[in-house]
């Protein structure tokens, strides 16, 4: 059974056509990559399956439930996590106590987790992500102090925190320089490699060819592709929706 189905996804806003009968689905395991022309539709594609957008027709699924139209919070507890575009963090607040807010679904309060740190098993699971991610150190940080590259490892921390069946990075190597995004690629590579599943919107070809085993390709709300890297890379259709050939 696939983890991820979509089904004849639309999403309209207004007499605009944002999705128009997408469909694809993403096995256990998987690491899949979600490429296409700004405004291809990509991220309302993730916002229709997290639950931030309502759909205007077709179903989301996962693991055979329907989920079309659920609430974030609903969506999450059925183990979907995500980053966005531009990184969702608490400015004010430090790391780890990011990273805490990060589990509030699964157990307990914020308030609770923050009194009692020391003791919780929360507590422990952000302190082995952050060593995984490298920025242990600065667990006691405010996420303001960040530079911008540690800031999208917190944020890509944040989404393992509830240990996610589904992971969706919507551009996580945007703006971060080639020792980052080198950095992230390994991290991702290592946790699919665990088997832990992936979907990533991101517009550096280089990296999403030799990050992703199958792409699927958006244009004007359509898919108009899917294949391995090498397929994609000499797709006619995929060429003349980047370059107009």
């Amino acid at each position: 059974m696939a983890l991820l189905e979509i089904r004849n996804l639309t999403k309209h806003f207004f007499r605009l056509s944002a999705l128009s009968g997408v469909s694809l689905s993403v096995e256990p395991g998987e690491l899949l990559g979600v490429i296409g022309p700004n405004g291809s539709g990509k991220t309302t594609l993730f916002n229709c399956v997290t639950g931030v957008l309502a759909p205007s027709g077709g179903h989301v699924l996962i693991r055979g439930e329907d989920i079309t139209g659920r609430s974030p919070d609903i969506v999450y507890q059925r183990g979907v996590a995500r980053t966005f575009q531009l990184i969702q963090l608490f400015p004010e607040m430090t790391v780890l106590e990011n990273m805490l807010v990060a589990a509030q679904e699964r157990t307990g309060t914020l308030l609770s987790r923050l009194v009692r740190r020391e003791e919780t098993r929360e507590t422990a699971r952000a302190r082995e992500l952050l060593e995984f991610l490298g920025i242990a150190r600065l667990e006691d940080n405010l996420a303001s102090n960040l530079s911008y590259g540690q800031q999208k490892l917190l944020d890509f921390g944040m989404a393992l925190m509830p240990d996610p069946q589904l992971i969706l990075l919507d551009e996580p190597m945007a703006g971060v320089n080639p020792t980052m995004i080198k950095n992230l690629m390994g991290h991702i590579l290592e946790l699919n490699g665990r088997g832990y599943t992936f979907v990533v919107i991101e517009h550096n070809m280089e990296v999403v060819m030799s990050l992703c085993r199958r792409i699927v390709v958006l244009s004007q709300g359509e898919r108009i592709a899917e294949g391995t890297p090498a397929e994609i890379a000499d797709n006619p259709l995929v060429l003349d929706a980047y370059f107009g050939r």
